[in-house]
């Protein structure tokens, strides 16, 4: 990864890079420092609006439990109240007797006129001799089955609930409801004290953000927006469950907005059941004066990094056209305009660049002059050698005659009848022609095998039953160029030293064969082997700087060219037990490719 980082740093432009380094190292870091303060103000701002949120959903709390002790005293009064005993357990036997009686009790009055937490009181009760006046009220079936008038029945504790509307009997508030058991009479009744709304709202009304106090059943008995007192929870938009959410803090959408919403439990004396506080005030509001300041800092940090960027951007400017002009220079010297000269100023590394070039071209002319003069030395001493070696030519055997004589030769031993010896002539004449064939170019491995083949079956007819060989080649590698005379003189080292002090047959096997994105070449044979000692000797000869004299293209020649075309990896590699056998082996590049 950090290659290739390099890499495509290496490819871009001085002025690219100079900018994205300055994107990278200045520009991003800075925003990023930006943003950073910008959401810590921005918390900073939404942690002290839920604090004051709490400090707030805490006071009303006190304050509403203050106004539902009202209540929870009358209440408490009433549960031993005689004169309501016996007016809710006598058997009426007359409208007029029940009219007297209603008359004649003015405590649900009283307490009404006397305290303005409260806006009413109700009895339910049992007796079906009473009739509803809206304050001793007979209970019906549907005031059975309601959620709040059984849940009363469960406990003589207080129960907190909202009444909602009913035609005949509306309520629509917050009341204080419990049972009343009259254990002389083995009857029972429930009280309800309903609380004044006005004083409820009036708790909230001066809260910053919207607050709601809502009962159990999710019931909304006050808020500072009174249009929402009588609703659900569900009805109103928040996106979340809020009736089944614990105390504590939150973040959910109300109307479509963003918001904090802080939720807490009121447990009002003697009471079976809790009411809620939720406080919800949205987000966009509280961070609006953050949001703002902020806004202005990243404004003035982004235009001092844009007025920074335009600097660098002039300087690198600057320094890529002065660096283009070198260039310039450099490509006419590449022209081989050996009078350029470069006049860029300056005492900086461009500057000194400049001079080093203009040094380096003065260099270059000294050398060229200093080639030329070599150069018609050594052209003089090319035609002296080219004149001695024609000499020597035209003293040698014309190879015409030669192959004609060989020729001339097997055909008068296939006429008599010696089919060997015309074969051998002919391997013989073909191996001869393909040495003097071979020059400095390719041969492909073939062609080296074609050669070895002859030479293997001569040395075979000279040998008889002491040679074998095997010679295995993979189809897929038959094309690939070689040097010429690469193999041969390996299987011709095999034969020499692997058939001297061993008797009996000695095995020559040369295989050939793609693995691993290389060719691997392999000479073995099962002759005298070498010694450790002799094996030593011998990869110090062929790995060594001089050659010895009269020495022959043998494998020193063979390790050298490998190396000189492949490179050191494909040189030659010896492997031999002394009394068992000698293995010669090296590798091609799969394509073919020679060694830069």
């Amino acid at each position: 990864m950090l290659k290739r980082l390099i890499q495509v740093s290496n490819n871009l432009k001085m002025k690219h890079k100079l900018l994205i380094s300055y994107v990278l190292v200045v520009m991003v870091p800075v925003l990023i420092v930006g943003l950073a303060v910008t959401a810590y103000f921005r918390q900073q701002a939404l942690d002290n609006a839920i604090e004051q949120t709490i400090n707030n959903v805490d006071k009303i709390k006190s304050q509403t439990a203050t106004l539902l002790r009202v209540p929870t005293d009358i209440s408490n009064i009433l549960m031993f109240n005689k004169d309501l005993e016996k007016i809710v357990n006598t058997r009426y036997e007359s409208v007029m007797e029940l009219t007297r009686a209603y008359l004649a009790y003015k405590d649900f009055e009283e307490y009404k006129r006397q305290y303005r937490e409260v806006a009413g009181i109700r009895f339910y009760s049992t007796n079906p001799t009473l009739i509803n006046n809206l304050e001793i009220i007979p209970v019906d079936q549907q005031t059975k089955d309601s959620y709040w008038y059984q849940k009363a029945l469960t406990s003589t504790s207080i129960g907190w609930f909202y009444i909602p509307n009913k035609e005949d009997n509306p309520v629509h508030k917050l009341s204080l409801v419990r049972k009343v058991p009259f254990p002389e009479y083995r009857t029972e009744g429930v009280l309800m004290v309903g609380i004044n709304q006005d004083e409820l709202n009036e708790l909230l009304r001066q809260e910053p953000f919207e607050t709601l106090i809502t009962d159990e059943q999710g019931y909304i008995v006050a808020a500072k927006n009174t249009e929402l007192v009588g609703q659900t929870l569900n009805q109103l938009d928040f996106g979340i469950d809020l009736q089944n959410q614990a105390k504590g803090t939150l973040e959910a959408d109300f109307q479509g907005e963003p918001s904090n919403i802080v939720i807490d439990e009121l447990n009002p004396m003697y009471s079976i059941n809790s009411l809620k506080v939720i406080s919800v005030f949205a987000t966009k509001n509280i961070v609006k004066d953050a949001n703002k300041i902020s806004l202005i800092g990243m404004s003035f940090m982004i235009l001092v990094l844009v007025i920074a960027l335009l600097l660098v951007y002039i300087i690198s400017f600057l320094t890529s056209n002065r660096l283009l002009r070198l260039s310039r220079h450099l490509n006419k010297l590449a022209l081989g305009d050996l009078n350029v000269t470069s006049r860029i100023d300056g005492n900086d590394e461009i500057g000194q660049l400049s001079r080093q070039f203009n040094y380096m071209v003065k260099s270059i002319n000294d050398l060229m002059t200093q080639v030329v003069e070599t150069s018609e030395q050594n052209t003089q001493l090319e035609i002296a050698q080219k004149e001695i070696k024609l000499k020597m030519m035209a003293s040698q055997i014309n190879p015409h005659f030669l192959f004609n004589a060989l020729e001339s030769i097997r055909m008068k031993a296939h006429i008599q009848g010696e089919a060997e010896i015309a074969n051998i002539v002919r391997l013989l004449g073909k191996l001869m022609r393909k040495s003097l064939e071979i020059g400095s170019g390719k041969t492909t491995l073939k062609a080296e095998l074609e050669m070895v083949r002859s030479y293997l079956e001569i040395q075979r007819f000279r040998y008889g039953d002491r040679l074998a060989f095997v010679i295995d080649i993979h189809p897929e590698v038959e094309k690939i160029s070689i040097p010429p005379l690469i193999i041969q003189p390996l299987v011709e080292n095999a034969i020499v030293h692997g058939l001297e002090n061993k008797e009996g047959t000695v095995r020559v096997n040369i295989s050939i064969y793609p693995m691993d994105e290389v060719i691997q070449v392999h000479v073995k044979d099962d002759g005298a082997g070498i010694t450790p000692e002799r094996l030593g000797e011998v990869m110090q000869f062929i790995c060594g700087p001089e050659e010895q004299e009269k020495s022959r293209i043998g494998l020193r020649n063979v390790h050298q060219r490998l190396t000189l075309t492949y490179g050191e990896p494909h040189g030659l590699q010896i492997k031999s037990v002394y009394g068992e056998g000698t293995e010669v082996s090296f590798t091609l590049p799969a394509g073919g490719n020679q060694h830069v």
